[in-house]
Protein backbone atom coordinates (compact mmCIF):
# COMPACT_ATOMS: atom_id res chain seq x y z
CA UNK A 1 0.00 0.00 0.00
CA UNK A 2 2.85 2.38 0.85
CA UNK A 3 4.52 1.86 -2.53
CA UNK A 4 1.25 2.55 -4.35
CA UNK A 5 0.74 5.71 -2.29
CA UNK A 6 4.24 6.89 -3.11
CA UNK A 7 3.64 6.33 -6.83
CA UNK A 8 0.38 8.30 -6.72
CA UNK A 9 2.13 11.12 -4.86
CA UNK A 10 4.97 11.06 -7.40
CA UNK A 11 2.33 11.50 -10.12
CA UNK A 12 1.37 14.80 -8.48
CA UNK A 13 5.04 15.75 -8.27
CA UNK A 14 5.36 14.99 -11.97
CA UNK A 15 2.55 17.46 -12.67
CA UNK A 16 4.34 20.04 -10.51
CA UNK A 17 7.59 19.72 -12.44
CA UNK A 18 5.66 19.61 -15.72
CA UNK A 19 4.48 23.13 -14.93
CA UNK A 20 8.08 24.23 -14.53
CA UNK A 21 9.03 22.65 -17.83
CA UNK A 22 6.04 24.38 -19.47
CA UNK A 23 7.24 27.74 -18.13
CA UNK A 24 10.74 27.01 -19.41
CA UNK A 25 9.58 26.12 -22.92
CA UNK A 26 7.19 29.08 -23.04
CA UNK A 27 9.93 31.55 -22.16
CA UNK A 28 12.33 29.81 -24.52
CA UNK A 29 9.84 29.99 -27.40
CA UNK A 30 9.27 33.70 -26.78
CA UNK A 31 12.91 34.68 -26.24
CA UNK A 32 13.86 38.07 -27.63
CA UNK A 33 15.46 37.66 -31.03
CA UNK A 34 15.19 33.87 -30.74
CA UNK A 35 18.38 33.79 -28.63
CA UNK A 36 18.26 31.26 -25.78
CA UNK A 37 19.69 31.34 -23.24
CA UNK A 38 19.89 35.12 -23.19
CA UNK A 39 23.26 36.88 -23.33
CA UNK A 40 24.95 37.07 -19.94
CA UNK A 41 24.07 33.49 -19.02
CA UNK A 42 26.91 31.39 -17.65
CA UNK A 43 26.74 27.71 -16.76
CA UNK A 44 29.55 25.23 -16.15
CA UNK A 45 28.41 22.35 -18.35
CA UNK A 46 31.35 20.04 -17.59
CA UNK A 47 30.79 20.40 -13.85
CA UNK A 48 27.09 19.81 -14.44
CA UNK A 49 27.79 16.59 -16.35
CA UNK A 50 30.09 15.31 -13.60
CA UNK A 51 27.53 15.88 -10.85
CA UNK A 52 24.71 14.54 -13.01
CA UNK A 53 26.70 11.31 -13.24
CA UNK A 54 27.12 11.41 -9.45
CA UNK A 55 23.36 11.72 -8.97
CA UNK A 56 22.55 9.05 -11.56
CA UNK A 57 25.02 6.66 -9.93
CA UNK A 58 23.15 7.17 -6.66
CA UNK A 59 20.10 5.55 -8.26
CA UNK A 60 22.13 2.41 -8.76
CA UNK A 61 23.36 2.37 -5.17
CA UNK A 62 19.80 2.94 -3.91
CA UNK A 63 18.45 0.12 -6.03
CA UNK A 64 21.17 -2.17 -4.76
CA UNK A 65 20.12 -1.28 -1.22
CA UNK A 66 16.57 -2.38 -2.11
CA UNK A 67 17.92 -5.69 -3.36
CA UNK A 68 19.92 -6.14 -0.16
CA UNK A 69 16.76 -5.65 1.92
CA UNK A 70 14.95 -8.15 -0.32
CA UNK A 71 17.76 -10.62 0.34
CA UNK A 72 17.51 -9.83 4.10
CA UNK A 73 21.03 -8.45 4.22
CA UNK A 74 20.29 -5.38 6.34
CA UNK A 75 23.92 -4.54 7.12
CA UNK A 76 24.79 -4.33 3.43
CA UNK A 77 21.57 -2.41 2.70
CA UNK A 78 22.55 0.21 5.27
CA UNK A 79 25.96 0.59 3.66
CA UNK A 80 24.39 1.15 0.23
CA UNK A 81 21.91 3.65 1.63
CA UNK A 82 24.81 5.53 3.23
CA UNK A 83 26.63 5.47 -0.13
CA UNK A 84 23.49 6.84 -1.78
CA UNK A 85 23.25 9.51 0.92
CA UNK A 86 26.82 10.67 0.29
CA UNK A 87 26.37 10.74 -3.48
CA UNK A 88 23.15 12.73 -3.09
CA UNK A 89 24.85 15.01 -0.57
CA UNK A 90 27.73 15.62 -2.98
CA UNK A 91 25.23 16.52 -5.71
CA UNK A 92 23.37 18.88 -3.37
CA UNK A 93 26.64 20.43 -2.19
CA UNK A 94 27.55 21.09 -5.80
CA UNK A 95 24.18 22.73 -6.36
CA UNK A 96 24.89 25.10 -3.48
CA UNK A 97 28.32 25.93 -4.93
CA UNK A 98 26.74 26.42 -8.36
CA UNK A 99 24.15 28.77 -6.91
CA UNK A 100 26.62 30.82 -4.90
CA UNK A 101 29.65 31.04 -7.16
CA UNK A 102 29.31 29.62 -10.66
CA UNK A 103 25.97 30.00 -12.39
CA UNK A 104 24.17 32.96 -13.81
CA UNK A 105 22.39 35.04 -11.16
CA UNK A 106 18.65 34.80 -10.54
CA UNK A 107 18.13 38.45 -11.47
CA UNK A 108 20.23 38.41 -14.68
CA UNK A 109 17.41 37.43 -17.03
CA UNK A 110 14.42 35.10 -17.36
CA UNK A 111 16.73 32.12 -17.81
CA UNK A 112 18.48 32.94 -14.54
CA UNK A 113 15.15 33.12 -12.73
CA UNK A 114 14.04 29.79 -14.16
CA UNK A 115 17.41 28.22 -13.41
CA UNK A 116 17.16 29.16 -9.74
CA UNK A 117 13.51 28.15 -9.43
CA UNK A 118 13.92 24.82 -11.20
CA UNK A 119 17.21 23.79 -9.61
CA UNK A 120 16.14 25.13 -6.22
CA UNK A 121 12.93 23.12 -6.14
CA UNK A 122 14.79 20.08 -7.38
CA UNK A 123 17.43 20.65 -4.69
CA UNK A 124 14.66 20.77 -2.09
CA UNK A 125 13.46 17.40 -3.33
CA UNK A 126 17.00 15.99 -3.12
CA UNK A 127 17.27 17.30 0.44
CA UNK A 128 13.95 15.67 1.38
CA UNK A 129 15.20 12.41 -0.14
CA UNK A 130 18.31 12.62 2.03
CA UNK A 131 16.14 13.19 5.11
CA UNK A 132 14.05 10.15 4.13
CA UNK A 133 17.25 8.09 3.94
CA UNK A 134 18.18 9.13 7.49
CA UNK A 135 14.78 7.91 8.70
CA UNK A 136 15.27 4.74 6.66
CA UNK A 137 18.60 4.10 8.36
CA UNK A 138 16.87 4.56 11.71
CA UNK A 139 14.28 2.00 10.70
CA UNK A 140 17.00 -0.45 9.66
CA UNK A 141 18.83 0.00 12.97
CA UNK A 142 20.33 -3.19 14.31
CA UNK A 143 21.09 -6.49 12.64
CA UNK A 144 17.84 -8.28 13.55
CA UNK A 145 15.35 -9.48 10.94
CA UNK A 146 13.34 -6.24 10.82
CA UNK A 147 9.63 -5.68 10.48
CA UNK A 148 7.33 -6.75 7.62
CA UNK A 149 6.90 -3.18 6.33
CA UNK A 150 10.61 -2.55 6.06
CA UNK A 151 10.90 -3.57 2.40
CA UNK A 152 7.96 -1.34 1.42
CA UNK A 153 9.56 1.63 3.16
CA UNK A 154 12.88 1.09 1.37
CA UNK A 155 11.08 0.63 -1.96
CA UNK A 156 9.06 3.81 -1.39
CA UNK A 157 12.18 5.87 -0.74
CA UNK A 158 13.86 4.30 -3.76
CA UNK A 159 10.90 5.22 -6.01
CA UNK A 160 11.16 8.78 -4.78
CA UNK A 161 14.94 8.83 -5.30
CA UNK A 162 14.67 7.46 -8.84
CA UNK A 163 12.02 10.08 -9.58
CA UNK A 164 14.34 12.85 -8.34
CA UNK A 165 17.11 11.50 -10.59
CA UNK A 166 14.89 11.29 -13.65
CA UNK A 167 13.59 14.82 -13.10
CA UNK A 168 17.17 16.05 -12.85
CA UNK A 169 18.07 14.46 -16.18
CA UNK A 170 15.19 16.41 -17.76
CA UNK A 171 16.10 19.65 -15.99
CA UNK A 172 19.78 19.30 -16.78
CA UNK A 173 19.07 18.56 -20.44
CA UNK A 174 16.83 21.61 -20.78
CA UNK A 175 18.93 24.05 -18.79
CA UNK A 176 22.37 23.07 -20.06
CA UNK A 177 21.85 21.72 -23.59
CA UNK A 178 18.82 23.36 -25.22
CA UNK A 179 20.21 26.34 -27.02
Amino acid sequence: MLAVGVMIWLGSELMFFSGLFAAFFTLRANAAGGVWPPPGTHLDTVRGIIFTLVLVSSSFTMQYAVHQVEWRNRTSAKRWIVATFFLGGAFLGNQVVEWLFISTRWNTNSFGSLFFIMTGLHGLHVFLGLVAMIFLLGRLKGDAAGDPGELSAVQGVSYYWHFVDIVWIGLFSCLFFLK
